[in-house]
């Protein structure tokens, strides 16, 4: 996973609408998710400590799900409806 690439979100470059899209947030939920088959895209903060998100980008890896870095856990947590950071988050199938 390649934490330099300058674009938030490919193709866009910026956060999507995460309004009505089944998610998951935080890493323990997020492991479950990516291990089951359940995850579609993952979407992790860049300001997070890299202990909880670099297993995460490895497993995207392994499960061959897209993995976006956003800038900050704020602008995620922000993004998914929560009112705190978020280190980790994932769309469903």
């Amino acid at each position: 996973m390649d934490k330099n690439d300058d674009c938030i979100i490919p193709h866009c470059g910026i956060l999507p609408d995460f309004g009505k899209a089944r998610l998951v947030v935080g890493s323990k939920q997020l492991k479950k998710a990516l291990l089951s088959g359940r995850a579609r895209r993952v979407f992790l903060a860049r300001d997070a400590d890299p202990a909880v998100t670099e297993p995460i980008a490895r497993l995207c890896g392994e499960a061959q799900v897209e993995a976006s870095w956003v800038p900050t856990m704020a602008m995620l947590g922000k993004a998914c409806g929560i009112d705190v950071g978020a280190a980790a988050a994932a769309t469903l199938k």
